[in-house]
């Protein structure tokens, strides 16, 4: 904090909860600066909602008030000074008065390390506390990329990682932006999945907010609690399945954090807008339950109404604290609990599910993509999933509305080119009684059949999907009959981690001779077969929820529509060029993630203006532009 002997302190109007007037100015030696503080809606100090005012020289300044017309960012002000339409304006580090000194060096959102200026140093006392050298961001990042490489194992890299959002935020995303294909699978899947199962021993600083059943009837507290107050995006976790790992209780807690560390550097939503939950109603995975370094509530899994009765507490709490524009994200609830709060608050809120829809939604997007190498439309295809979960069931939803709306056929009659089979075997008419609600819809008639490779036989698909968790499941025969009845046969491996996938890049195009379109959830290395090199794509949800979510946001969209989806998956089809092709490639690289996500964002806002769901108004007329104007930077900001 800085001390009253080298600030200024003027009376403001700005007014407070209380009604009382807070004000706060920090004077350098040319002139002085305003930087009016209030406190939030909370009262609470620790709360950084305010008005800030930056300068371009210490005799003019200007406040960054983003609301009204000049607003970017869904209609939330930019308090920090975060996104691309600002970043060449100075910007004053502030919490509930200006940070300085070890402070400030403490600070994660303002922090620069050894990047501090000359200037900067010696106007916020930082004077002695670094080391003399003034380096660049981008040597900061080639250092930083180095002692990330030196790691061989990858949860060591993990850690390094987070240890650096704690301490540096912009520096953790350039570093994550600029290398994004080698670092997605250090922040988020494959390694991400060995992180929660780790996550009691790693843990070290609380990410997110946990919301356990001890606070039940205090869950609107809890979440005020939260020192941010602008909330865009809560992606939210009860632990039950995370990844195919199954339950991993309170530790799933690494996959809200990974999903919005993604949210930020692919999709440009700002980190102080990302809210990570994990709602912990216990666990029934034993080893957790007697593991002593196990951080969750320690007893059984509530079930039924105790459960329903505590989600709704916190889908209403969200509600009440954050207004009805905050995305709230289920991630990695079982299925029995998936669909049912994706039907209860889909027409009450703006809500989404990453594993019913997100992987629907990119799994699509490969495959209208795909139209160009195999010559067929979705239409002329037969589809056969193994696996009939939220993913599976999700994805089979999604295709089906995809060719009702490209032949005018009925979505009954779409759902009849698309076959299931769970551990049951094939879904079929005979075994209606015996379903899961969310099965019922592909139960066709046709004689029940067990086995895999006998199914094929008599379905005779041409794209074959793997959304089971069961590893190694698209045996050699599997693999060997799909190319025995198609030229080209799609196989989508989606399982994750990479130890579920259903098989390896390398076995598909070599069982099928090279003839396989191929595609997996988890990265796989490019495969040489005969002379030529396949690059796997990857069916990362990735390239979808970033650009969702920020099309929903800078629309001001109220609720979400399964048309959005669908122009997701189109505007990321179209994003695949003929070099991608050439290569096998169904999905761009993710080199070019921020644009994809610009590109999806602005077709999901055009979408949600014409179903009538969105709340900002008028339309920009250059949607794309407007996305990329609204992204988080993660560049260093001038400090006066």
């Amino acid at each position: 904090m800085i001390s009253l002997q080298r600030s200024c302190f003027l009376q403001s109007n700005t007014p407070s909860v209380s009604g009382r007037s807070w004000g706060l100015s920090y004077s350098q030696k040319k002139g002085c600066g305003v930087v009016r503080v209030a406190l939030g809606s909370n009262g609470r100090s620790g709360d950084r909602n305010a008005s800030v005012l930056t300068e371009s020289n210490p005799q003019e300044a200007r406040e960054i008030d983003l609301n009204g017309k000049s607003t970017v960012g869904g209609v939330v002000e930019d308090v920090y000074g975060e996104d691309t339409a600002t970043q060449d304006q100075q910007v004053t580090p502030w919490a509930l008065s200006v940070a300085s000194g070890y402070t400030l060096l403490r600070d994660p959102h303002h922090n620069k390390g050894l990047a501090f200026t000359e200037s900067e140093r010696d106007a916020h006392y930082l004077r002695g506390l670094l080391p003399p050298t003034v380096v660049s961001q981008d040597l900061q990042v080639r250092k930083m990329m180095d002692n990330v490489r030196q790691y061989q194992v990858p949860l060591q890299k993990y850690m390094a990682m987070m240890d650096l959002q704690e301490r540096n935020e912009k520096l953790f995303y350039r570093m994550l932006i600029d290398n994004v294909e080698e670092l997605l699978p250090v922040v988020y899947t494959p390694t991400v999945g060995e992180a929660c199962q780790k996550y009691g021993s790693i843990f070290r600083r609380p990410q997110g907010l946990f919301i356990s059943l001890k606070e039940k009837g205090k869950v609107l507290e809890v979440l005020r609690n939260w020192p941010e107050r602008r909330i865009q995006v809560i992606v939210v976790t009860d632990g039950e399945r995370i990844l195919g790992l199954g339950d991993l209780g309170c530790q799933g807690m690494g996959i809200p954090v990974g999903k919005l560390s993604l949210y930020t550097a692919l999709g440009g939503i700002r980190p102080s807008a990302c809210l990570p939950v994990t709602i912990d109603v216990g666990t029934n995975n034993e080893e957790l339950l007697n593991d002593e370094f196990y951080i969750g509530l320690r007893q059984r899994r509530a079930t039924g109404q105790e459960y329903a009765e505590f989600m709704h507490e916190f889908m209403t709490a969200v509600k009440q604290n954050y207004g009805e524009k905050v995305l709230i994200q289920f991630e990695d609830f079982a299925n029995h609990n998936a669909f049912d709060l994706l039907a209860k608050y889909g027409s009450t809120h703006l809500v989404f599910n990453d594993d019913i829809q997100g992987t629907a939604s990119v799994v699509l997007g490969g495959l209208i993509a795909s139209q160009k190498l195999v010559r067929k439309t979705l239409a002329d295809h037969t589809y056969l999933f193994l696996g009939a979960g939220e993913a599976g069931t999700g994805i089979a939803e999604l295709i089906a509305l995809e060719i009702s709306k490209q032949t005018n056929v009925s979505l009954e009659e779409a759902r009849r080119k698309i076959w299931l089979v769970d551990s049951k075997g094939l879904i079929v008419r005979d075994r209606i009684e015996s379903l899961q609600h969310f099965k019922k819809p592909w139960a066709h008639e046709h004689e029940p059949i067990k086995g895999l490779v006998n199914t094929i036989k008599a379905i005779k698909p041409t794209v074959l999907i793997g959304s089971s968790g069961a590893g190694r499941t698209f045996t050699k025969e599997v693999v060997e009959t799909m190319a025995s009845l198609n030229e080209k046969p799609v196989i989508l491996a989606l399982s994750n981690p990479t130890s579920q996938s259903e098989c390896t890049a390398e076995e598909a195009y070599t069982w099928s001779q090279g003839r396989a379109i191929f595609a997996s959830g988890s990265p796989f290395d490019p495969v040489e077969y005969k002379g030529r090199t396949f690059v796997p794509g990857q069916a990362n949800n990735a390239y979808i929820f970033p650009g969702l979510g920020l099309g929903l946001i800078i629309s001001g969209a109220i609720r979400v529509h399964d048309d959005m989806l669908l122009a997701a998956s189109e505007a990321l089809a179209h994003q695949v060029t003929e070099e991608n092709f050439a290569k096998g490639l169904i999905y761009p690289p993710f080199k070019n993630i921020r644009k994809i996500s610009a590109h999806i964002a602005a077709n999901v806002a055009a979408k949600a203006y014409e179903l009538g769901l969105a709340s900002r108004l008028p339309q920009p007329e250059n949607l794309v532009k407007y996305a990329e104007s609204c992204m988080y930077s993660p560049a260093y900001r001038t400090y006066r």
